[in-house]
This record gives C-alpha cells, sequence and structure tokens, in this order.
C-alpha cells in the first residue's frame, strides 16, 4: 500500500476510476442508493420537513446551473444544500454500519447538481467514488468521531462532496488532492442537537454538500489544500477523533473491495442505532403483556446509549428527538405494530409515553460497531434477539415514498438517462 498521504491516495484513485472499473453490483448499489435518496427526500418535502432549508436555498439565487428537487434552477451550491436537507430531512436515508455515515445525502446532490450535464455512466462513477470515500472516512474510525460529539456524517460528508464534484469537474489528482484538503479543514458537526429538540443534525449534510463544491471550485481555480488534511499530525483524524485511522479501512483495497455495496438502506424513519431493536421487538406487537403492566429490556451495544436511551428521551420533545429515542419506537413497535412516518407525529400519546417509562436498558457490547449489533428485546421473560437490522426492499420503499411519481423515477434511473430526466421526474412527484 503507498505511504503517500490518504488524500493523495484517495484523489488519485477518485481522478483515475472509470465506469468500467465498477463491477456490475457496485453500479446496481449506486443506483439503488440513487432511487432511495429521491424518495426520502420527496416524502421529507412534502412533509414539510426541509421548508427552512429550501427557503433559504431558493433565497441564494445563483445562475441557473442546478435544479431543486422542487423544479426551481439555483446555482449548483444552492440546490445542491436545500436538496442534501431534503434527503436527510425525515432521517430515513441509508447509512453505512461501519462508518455511521449517512453516505447518499452527502453525494447524491452533489452529483444531480454538479453533474447536471453529465452522461449517466459520468454521474454513477462520480457517486461511487464520493461514497467509497464517506463510508472508508466514517469506518476507519469506528463510532470515533460519535465518541468526541462530532457528526460523523457532516465530518466525512465535505470531503466526499469534494470528491463527487472534483470527478464531475474532471479535475486532475493533485488539484483533487488541493479540494480533499480545503474540504476537510471545513468539516464540522455537533451532536448537541441530542440534547435538545433542536433540528440541526437535518442541515449537516446541506452544509457538507456546499462546503466540498465550494471546495472543489476553490482547488480548479487554483486555491490549494493541504495534502495531510486527513491524516497529517493536525489533520482531520488527529484533530476530531484524537487518532489515526486505520490504514488499511481508509484505503485498502481500493477498486476491488466496495463499500458502496454495504451501506444499508433503512427499514425505518429514525436512528440506525434503534432498527435492529425494533425488529426484535416486532413479534410483541399487540401483545399483552407488552401493552399492559410486563417489565420490558432492551440490551443496546454501550456506545448506542448515548445516542438513543439517555433518560429525556423517554419523552421526546420533537419529532426528530422521538427517531433518538429507543423507548418511544420500541413502545410504538410493540402497541402499533409498526414504526413508519406518522409514528413520529404524535408524541403526546399516552399509551406510548407510558409504555416508554417502562422500559428498561443494558448494554452488551456482542463486538462490531453500534450500527450492526444485534437487537435484543425481553418482555415477561419472552426474549426476541435479530441478528441485525433487516432491510426493505428499494424499490417498495422508495414507491411508498415518492407516490403516482415512482414509475418516472424508476424509468428515469432504469435508463440510465442522466441528471436532466431524472430532476424532472422528481419534480413530477411534487406538482
Amino acid at each position: 500500500m503507498s505511504t503517500d498521504p490518504a488524500a493523495v491516495v484517495l484523489a488519485r484513485w477518485a481522478s483515475e476510476l472509470r465506469c468500467a472499473d465498477l463491477p456490475p453490483d457496485v453500479v446496481d448499489a449506486a443506483e439503488r442508493h440513487l432511487i432511495d435518496a429521491v424518495g426520502c427526500a420527496v416524502a421529507g418535502i412534502r412533509r414539510g420537513a426541509a421548508d427552512p432549508a429550501l427557503t433559504v436555498a431558493r433565497s441564494l439565487g445563483g445562475p441557473p446551473e442546478a435544479q431543486l428537487f422542487t423544479g426551481e434552477r439555483l446555482g449548483a451550491v444552492a440546490a445542491a444544500f436545500g436538496n442534501a436537507v431534503a434527503v436527510h430531512a425525515l432521517d430515513f436515508d441509508d447509512t453505512h454500519p461501519g462508518g455511521l455515515v449517512h453516505a447518499s445525502a452527502v453525494t447524491v446532490p452533489v452529483a444531480l447538481a454538479v453533474g447536471a450535464a453529465a452522461s449517466a455512466d459520468e454521474l454513477i462513477t462520480a457517486l461511487v467514488a464520493g461514497m467509497e470515500t464517506v463510508c472508508r472516512l466514517g469506518a476507519a474510525v469506528p463510532h470515533g468521531f460519535h465518541a468526541r460529539g462530532l457528526h460523523a456524517t457532516s465530518i466525512c460528508g465535505p470531503v466526499a462532496a469534494a470528491v463527487v464534484a472534483g470527478k464531475l469537474l474532471g479535475l486532475d489528482a493533485p488539484t483533487l488532492t488541493a479540494a480533499i484538503g480545503i474540504a476537510a479543514s471545513g468539516a464540522s458537526g455537533l451532536l448537541e442537537f441530542l440534547h435538545s429538540p433542536a433540528g440541526t443534525k437535518q442541515l449537516h449534510p446541506g452544509t457538507a454538500v456546499a462546503n466540498g463544491i465550494l471546495a472543489a471550485r476553490l482547488a480548479a481555480a487554483g486555491a490549494t489544500g493541504p495534502a495531510g488534511a486527513l491524516d497529517g499530525a493536525y489533520g482531520l483524524y488527529r484533530a476530531l477523533a484524537d487518532r489515526q485511522p486505520d490504514r488499511d479501512t481508509l484505503l485498502g483495497g481500493l477498486g476491488s473491495r466496495w463499500e458502496t455495496t454495504g451501506i444499508a438502506v433503512k427499514p425505518y424513519p429514525c436512528c440506525q442505532l434503534s432498527h435492529a431493536s425494533l425488529d426484535a421487538a416486532r413479534p410483541f406487537a399487540g401483545s399483552e403483556p407488552g401493552t399492559q403492566a410486563g417489565a420490558v429490556t432492551v440490551t443496546l451495544h454501550p456506545a448506542a446509549v448515548p445516542i438513543v436511551a439517555e433518560e429525556p428521551k423517554r419523552r421526546p420533545r420533537s419529532a426528530y428527538e422521538a427517531k433518538f429515542s429507543v423507548y418511544f419506537g420500541v413502545a410504538a413497535m410493540i402497541i402499533d405494530g409498526r414504526v413508519d412516518l406518522d409514528t413520529f407525529d404524535h408524541l403526546d400519546r399516552p399509551d406510548l409515553l407510558e409504555l416508554a417509562a417502562r422500559i428498561t436498558v443494558r448494554t452488551r457490547d456482542a463486538g462490531g460497531v453500534p450500527a450492526d449489533a444485534p437487537g435484543d428485546v425481553e418482555v415477561e421473560g419472552h426474549r426476541s434477539i435479530v441478528d441485525r437490522a433487516a432491510g426493505p426492499g428499494v424499490r417498495d420503499k422508495a414507491a411508498a415514498n415518492l407516490g403516482a411519481g415512482a414509475h418516472a423515477v424508476f424509468a428515469a434511473v432504469d435508463s440510465r438517462a442522466g441528471a436532466a430526466a431524472l430532476l424532472d421526474a422528481i419534480e413530477g412527484c411534487l406538482t
């Protein structure tokens, strides 16, 4: 493996990547996550969850380079910002378990904004380059950013966005290295929203993609960035995770080991760290012990507790806070037999809150990363364990999110029609 700085290695690989280098399963995965991201964005827009970001995106204006999912043509930075927030607004978008990053939210909006005139092959290639980047960046220090109070998606996202934008702009390896250095220097994103009903997490992909596109354009204009911005003495890992990355996880097998195929589609519109618990709770749906006086115990990975199981989470103060409450989610699964977008519209239900108050959380480290930990729920001595959360059928999920316009979106992706046709199909879902 090369001993060059990580940014140099990633930039060299990404700049040389061609669609012909991508195995069919990687292309399929990229298209699957493109569809999923679009469906999540449409659902978020329909429910008004992205309204502040869309308002700001429209106000930024700019030359008509790219299309907001709602149809307005804006500058690429503005459109990508608004669309990225829409993708993540309901916390229904995909997650890479090893990196605990939302891969599509920080790559798909960039590809569609910067690659508006690109061919479908160019679009998919740039998308894969960005997805590989964000997943590897997060997985190289598993749970390392979250443990420091930082949101891994908004730390790794600007770099991935710069790679997508730089690839579509045709940057050579040295210039893309500079773009990565510039993007990493602006990486940020606090987890303090976990202790409040604030919605800053929804905004993080938006600021990440804006940062990444600007970094790529700055590098193209001659601005420079440090090659050691990722793994240098004062690079992203040392400064923000207080440790160096696992170099093999970050850089090993580029072009042969594909993290894109390991990105998980979310079955539930809430934090990934609760999903296995929700699956484990499903067999108890409607059970008399679970809904009346029975004791309910949920076992979590220790690293998941500060994110989804702190004591105040028993009574969420906002819909978004409820999405980070294993108490609320498990109670809803047991009582309603489902956890979907409507679950988080009613936070004051006495039956849910009463059951949530009776749930005990214990911890067990079964090895591996928190997002891949098994689900383990016990009700009145009856125990249900699942190895990991089951993923949904992507097209079924997207069809539910897209509504009557789903066929046009699927056709645009299946025919590899490119960004313009896909954006028109997305707009059709919202009109």
